[in-house]
C-alpha cells in the first residue's frame, strides 16, 4: 500500500538523518497486521536480554525450580559494573529473587540480572526460547561479559574512543572484532523475534501463569526516555524493556490502548555517531516507531 511505503520511507529517512541503522517491527496482536524495517537483522541485545531472562525465571518459579522468596547475599566487591540498583551498593545486603526481578526490569540493574543468571543460566533461557519455537534469539552469557570489552574498560573521558571502537570494528555479516558485539558470540536477536516473543507472552495460553507477573514487571520500567514519549498517553500504556550499550539503543514492549487493541513493538539500533548522549537519536527512534505504529493502527479501519 502507498500509505505503508510513505510511512516506511519517512521513518527510514529520520533514522538515517540521526546517524542510525535500525530494525523496527510493529505488530497488532490478534490481527497479526505488521509493518517493519529490516526486521530480521540481528543485533546484540544488551539489556533487552533481561526480557527472556525474566520469562525463564518466572517459568522456573512456576515449576518449583526457583523460589522467588529466597534471599541472596551480595558482596559489593563482587558486583557487576553498572549505574543503577545493586551495582551502586557499597554495603553487604540480602535481596529476594523476586525483588531481583523487579530491580533488573525496572531500573535495568545488571548486578541483579547476573544474580538471576546464576540461578537460571543462559543455556536454560535459550532452551525455553527453543521450546517456544523461537530460534532467532540466543542467550549466551550473563551481563558481566559486556563489561569485559576493551571499550567498557576505558575511563569516562575516553568514551569517544570506546564509541569509535564499537562503531568501526564491525565486520561483514554482522560480525565484530569485539566478541560481545558479534552476533555469533553475543546475546543476540532480531526485532521480529522479539515481537514474536512478546506476542507469545501476551496471547499464548501456555504462558498464562507468567503473563501477569511479566506484564507487571515491564510496566515498572523507569527507563522511559526512548519510545515512551512518542507512544504513551492517557489512553495508551507502554510495557517495555530498554537496552543500551555503547552505540546500541534498543527497546521492546507492548503498547495497550484503551480501546482494547495492543501492539507488540521492537526497536534495535546502532549509531554511527561517536557520542554517548544523543537526544536526537532517541527522538528519531521514537518518531520512526510512532510512524509505523500509527500506520498499522490506521489500517485497522481499512481491513
Amino acid at each position: 500500500m502507498r500509505a505503508d511505503r510513505t510511512a516506511l520511507r519517512a521513518a527510514s529517512e529520520a533514522l538515517s538523518d540521526a546517524g542510525l541503522s535500525a530494525s523496527i517491527t510493529v505488530r497488532e496482536l490478534g490481527s497479526g497486521r505488521e509493518l517493519s524495517i529490516a526486521p530480521d537483522a540481528a543485533y546484540p541485545l544488551a539489556s533487552v536480554v533481561k526480557l527472556p531472562l525474566a520469562l525463564a525465571v518466572l517459568r522456573d518459579a512456576e515449576a518449583g525450580r526457583i523460589d522467588l522468596g529466597e534471599a541472596i547475599d551480595f558482596d559489593p566487591t563482587a558486583r557487576t559494573p553498572g549505574l543503577t540498583g545493586l551495582c551502586r551498593f557499597e554495603h553487604r545486603s540480602r535481596v529476594a529473587i523476586g525483588d531481583l526481578l523487579a530491580l533488573a526490569m525496572s531500573v535495568s540493574d545488571d548486578t541483579a540480572a547476573d544474580a538471576l543468571f546464576a540461578h537460571c543460566p543462559p543455556d536454560r533461557v535459550t532452551g525455553l526460547l527453543r521450546e517456544l519455537g523461537l530460534t532467532a534469539i540466543t542467550v549466551r552469557h550473563p551481563i558481566r561479559e559486556l563489561h569485559e570489552t576493551l571499550a567498557a574498560r576505558l575511563a569516562p573521558d575516553e568514551m569517544p574512543q570506546a564509541l569509535a571502537l564499537a562503531i568501526q570494528a564491525s565486520t561483514r555479516g554482522g560480525g565484530h572484532l569485539v566478541p560481545q558485539l558479534d552476533v555469533t558470540h553475543a546475546n543476540a536477536g532480531t526485532a521480529r523475534a522479539l515481537v514474536d516473543l512478546l506476542d507469545r507472552i501476551w496471547t499464548d495460553p501456555a504462558l498464562d501463569r507468567e503473563r501477569a507477573p511479566l506484564r507487571r514487571l515491564l510496566g515498572m520500567n523507569l527507563m522511559r526516555h526512548r519510545l515512551a514519549p512518542d507512544l504513551e498517553s492517557d489512553d495508551a500504556e507502554w510495557f517495555s524493556k530498554t537496552g543500551t550499550f555503547l552505540h546500541l539503543r534498543h527497546e521492546a514492549g507492548v503498547l495497550e490502548h484503551a480501546d482494547g487493541s495492543a501492539f507488540a513493538i521492537a526497536v534495535l539500533s546502532e549509531s554511527s555517531v561517536p557520542a554517548r548522549r544523543q537526544p536526537g537519536a532517541e527522538q528519531a527512534l521514537g518518531y520512526a516507531t510512532r510512524l509505523l505504529h500509527d500506520r498499522v493502527r490506521a489500517s485497522r479501519t481499512v481491513h
